[in-house]
């Protein structure tokens, strides 16, 4: 298989994957590079049956499939939809929604949300590596606004940390890098400092706003802020204009395609638009093969997903 026969468009893609054949020997050359291994007893001696796309270990006798261990395991769906599924998400600039998504596929709107959720765990970062650059750090709240809201929960009016009807979110950037970002519980000083301390290098230069939840950053790093309150965004060199172009991205994907995103399942589109922004500049191409190299190993079950497990 050639570079020059590869898809590095959607229409060529859902042609290029039309064949199960195809989809499998794609699938299995970025899942493993070097051939096949057992899952079970991690031998690399096989046979192939061609007739049912199954390899069989010649050591424990065991058959499997390419989708074993992966996100795509135990799916009656055929790979020949999940890898035009994978291609959609991968490249979208402001998501895609499960009831497009089953238009497109032609399956139910169910299995088109629990296919984008196995999608997203595939997405999710892995890096250890911290941020040794300028460092902007900043949270959000995701969730109803106000005018969604009962009269008695718009008279009460949500503060500033508290959970209310909103979900917290806590982003890094480092500028001309890679944006990190999570779902808090809270945004204690504890809470903030530990985001800060396990994902910047201890010394390094931070821009925050004014919440107090930062205070105490000074004691490991270069710290600067801007206060909000009074007017400020830029003082100099210091701000977290970053990180908030990074925020109305994530509402605007989250407005404007998912509508409505329950707290339980946040942390997985906040992963999906971390990876969209992170990867933006690669082809689409690229970004696909992102997503599939890291689909063995992060099986979901959908009593999992809806937290029946």
């Amino acid at each position: 298989m050639t570079t020059k026969t590869l898809p590095t468009t959607l229409i060529e893609a859902i042609v290029f994957f039309s064949d199960l054949n195809v989809c499998t020997q794609f699938v299995a050359a970025l899942r493993w590079p070097e051939g096949p291994v057992c899952e079970r007893c991690g031998s690399v001696e096989y046979s192939y049956l061609s007739t049912r796309r199954l390899w069989k270990c010649k050591a424990c006798k065991r058959q499997y499939s390419v989708k074993v261990g992966t996100i795509f395991e135990d799916s009656a769906l055929p790979l020949s939809k999940w890898l035009p599924a994978v291609w959609l998400i991968a490249n979208s600039k402001n998501g895609v929604s499960s009831a497009e998504l089953a238009r497109s596929l032609g399956v139910t709107q169910k299995s088109a949300w629990f296919m984008l959720h196995r999608i997203r765990l595939a997405m999710k970062a892995g890096s250890l590596d911290k941020i040794s650059g300028t460092a902007e750090v900043d949270e959000t709240y995701v969730g109803g606004l106000s005018k969604n809201m009962h009269e008695i929960d718009r008279k009460t009016k949500i503060k500033r940390g508290a959970a209310g009807h909103k979900t917290a979110v806590i982003g890094a950037l480092e500028r001309g890098g890679e944006v990190r970002a999570e779902v808090v519980g809270d945004t204690t000083g504890a809470t903030l400092q530990g985001f800060v301390r396990d994902n910047v290098e201890t010394g390094g230069v931070v821009h925050t706003d004014s919440a107090r939840g930062y205070i105490g950053l000074r004691d490991d790093y270069d710290h600067s802020l801007v206060d909000h309150t009074l007017g400020q965004y830029v003082n100099g060199q210091v701000h977290t204009n970053g990180i908030e172009n990074f925020w109305a991205l994530l509402k605007r994907s989250i407005k404007g395609t998912y509508i409505s995103v329950a707290p339980y399942h946040l942390e997985r589109y906040v992963d999906e638009r971390v990876f969209a922004f992170n990867h933006r500049a690669l082809p689409d191409l690229m970004r696909f093969n992102l997503v599939i190299r890291s689909a063995p190993g992060r099986r979901l079950t959908y009593d999992e997903l809806t937290g029946k497990a």
